[in-house]
C-alpha cells in the first residue's frame, strides 16, 4: 500500500500520510511522493486549499528511530556530514512548500505528532487538532538538534523562550496546551475533527483564491521583520487584488448586501 494516499474532495486536496503500523513515521517513499505532490497540487487550477493528516489515529512520529538504531545513525551512517545535510535539505523542502505554496495548508492532527512530523504541521498555515493528540518535539531525548523547520516555525508561533523550552526539554503536551500557547488554531472534539478540518478548508476553496494567496506571502514576508520590505510588498499585492474579478464581485455584493460567489480570478 502506499505511504501517501491522495484524494481530492469540493476543491480540497486531501495528503494522509499512510504507515499507521508506524505511527506514519517518514519514509523515503511518503518523503517523495510529498514533494512531488506538493508543486502540484500547488499549480493545480481545481485545488484552493490542501490538507495533511495521517492515518491510523496518528498524524506523524517524525523520523524511523527504529531504523536509526538498526543502522547505527540511519540514513546518514557513512556518509559525510555535507552530503547527509544536502540530502536532507531535500527532503525538507516538503515544509518549504507547505509554508511558501500561494494556496492554504491545513494540518488535521487525529494523534501523535513529534519531531519531524510536529515540523510539518508546524510548517502549515492552520493546525487543527483533536483534544488529547499528544504533541513533541522529541529531538532532545534522541540525541539531535531539529530538521524539518521546527526551530523556524515554533518560534515564530510561541516564541523564543516557549520554543526552547519545548525543544531543550522535549516534553510531550496535548492539544488542549497546543491550543492555548498558540502552537494549534483549534482543539478540536477528535469526532469533529475531520468535519471542523475540511469546513475551514473549504471557506479557503471557496474563497478569493488570489487575494489568499497574496495575503500569505505578505503574512509571511511579515515573519523576517523588515517592516518597509512589508510595506512595499502590501502595496504591490493590494494594487494587485484591486484588479481581480472577486474584489469586483465583492464590492457589488457589498452594496447589494448578499454574500459573494467568488471565482479565485
Amino acid at each position: 500500500m502506499a505511504d501517501l494516499l491522495e484524494t481530492k474532495q469540493d476543491g480540497v486536496a486531501i495528503l494522509t500520510m499512510n504507515r499507521p503500523e508506524a505511527r506514519n513515521a517518514l519514509s523515503q517513499p511518503m518523503l517523495g511522493a510529498l514533494l512531488e505532490a506538493l508543486p502540484r497540487l500547488a499549480a493545480d487550477p481545481d485545488v484552493g486549499a490542501i490538507v495533511i493528516t495521517g492515518a491510523g489515529g496518528a498524524f506523524c512520529a517524525g523520523g524511523d528511530v527504529k531504523g536509526f538504531a538498526a543502522t547505527d545513525g540511519g540514513a546518514n551512517h557513512g556518509r559525510a556530514p555535507e552530503q547527509a545535510a544536502h540530502a536532507l535539505r531535500q527532503s525538507m523542502e516538503v515544509s518549504r512548500w507547505l509554508h511558501d505554496m500561494p494556496k492554504i495548508t491545513i494540518a488535521s492532527i487525529p494523534g501523535a505528532a513529534a519531531g519531524a512530523g510536529l515540523s510539518i504541521a508546524l510548517a502549515c498555515d492552520f493546525r487543527i487538532a483533536a483534544r488529547g493528540a499528544k504533541m513533541t518535539t522529541a529531538f532532545a531525548k534522541v540525541g539531535l538538534s531539529g530538521d524539518f523547520g521546527g526551530t523556524y516555525f515554533l518560534t515564530q508561533l510561541v516564541g523564543s523562550a516557549k520554543a526552547k523550552e519545548l525543544y531543550l526539554l522535549s516534553d510531550v503536551i496535548l492539544a488542549e496546551e497546543a491550543e492555548r500557547i498558540g502552537m494549534v488554531n483549534r482543539a478540536v472534539d477528535p469526532r469533529e475533527l475531520e468535519a471542523e478540518t475540511m469546513a475551514l478548508a473549504r471557506r479557503f476553496a471557496n474563497g478569493a483564491r488570489i487575494t489568499q494567496g497574496l495575503m500569505k506571502r505578505n503574512l509571511n514576508i511579515a515573519e523576517k521583520g523588515d517592516m518597509l520590505l512589508s510595506f512595499d510588498t502590501e502595496a504591490l499585492n493590494h494594487s494587485r487584488t484591486a484588479q481581480t474579478a472577486d474584489h469586483a464581485e465583492a464590492a457589488r455584493a457589498f452594496v447589494e448586501k448578499r454574500a459573494p460567489v467568488f471565482k479565485g480570478a
